[in-house]
């Protein structure tokens, strides 16, 4: 069995004091994938750097207190990769993966933007960079036997059973027409080729989500998004024994906006 998880967490050195370290020490998961790390890894705590029993890989941001992706594996990689080959966004510690024994993991922070923004323009750049990248690892990994998953915060909801607010949320960033279309050539077995992991398993369900803002009580009414996810190649998919969000129980007991998605697969 793998077990891998993805979190964006929001700033990991606070996470670490809210509870991040008591989740990590009891996770079943083989393969972690942090997102918003926030931090250079001389600025985390040793519990958190390079915990026992973990190999860890930091990628943070060339731009000090910017995203930053992290992989955390039980088992020492094969190799590791930062960035996908884009001299735009590699220093901009968005994307990180691992090779393991039959399968590749990666982390991915997708910008979030923001409409009528150079931000939302800078997403449009890095999709349209990412999604030919996503193209060749598919290729590379069956070329060598392999499989892949992708694993982070990709900020876009796909369909309207992924964020409670749909409606009025069809002109906002996340949850654009053009997003939507993006993330849906992704899931093209034509185009990107990857599986939705979680959907896959959970056809009908609403969300579940997996961020819900800090504002008012989005949390305690449940009014999410699902914006998280684990992609991965269709063989590998078809291998997901089951796939779930770890919801905390209550508002006070969350050590981040987004919550931990898990995926099992059979190998």
């Amino acid at each position: 069995m793998l077990t891998v998880t993805s979190v964006n967490v929001n700033g990991l050195r606070a996470a670490a004091r809210k509870g991040f370290v008591e989740w990590l020490a009891q996770t079943s998961a083989d393969v972690v994938c942090l997102q918003e790390v926030r931090a250079e890894p001389h600025q985390l705590p040793e519990e958190v750097r390079q915990p026992d029993g973990w190999h860890v890989v930091h990628a943070p941001a060339a731009a000090k207190g910017r995203a930053g992706v992290s992989l955390y594996t039980r088992r020492e990689p094969d190799r590791v990769r930062v960035g996908f080959g884009s001299a735009e966004f590699d220093g901009s510690g968005r994307y990180v993966e691992a090779d393991l024994p039959g399968v590749t993991v990666a982390s991915l922070y997708l910008p979030s933007g923001e409409v009528g923004t150079e931000r939302q323009d800078e997403k449009v750049r890095f999709m349209d960079e990412f999604l030919a990248y996503l193209k060749r690892l598919r290729e590379r990994a069956a070329a060598d036997g392999r499989e892949v998953v992708v694993c982070g915060d990709w900020n876009i909801a796909h369909q309207q059973t992924d964020l409670k607010n749909w409606r009025g949320n069809t002109k906002n960033s996340g949850f654009l027409p053009e997003e939507r279309e993006w993330l849906g050539s992704v899931l093209d077995p034509a185009g990107g080729g990857y599986v939705d992991v979680v959907r896959a398993l959970h056809p009908d369900a609403a969300g579940p989500y997996t961020w819900w803002s800090y504002r008012g009580r989005a949390f305690d009414n449940d009014s999410g998004w699902r914006i998280d996810y684990l992609m991965a190649t269709p063989t590998l998919a078809e291998r997901a024994v089951k796939a779930f969000v770890e919801r905390a129980a209550s508002y006070e007991q969350r050590w981040s906006d987004h919550a931990p998605v898990t995926a099992v697969f059979g190998l």
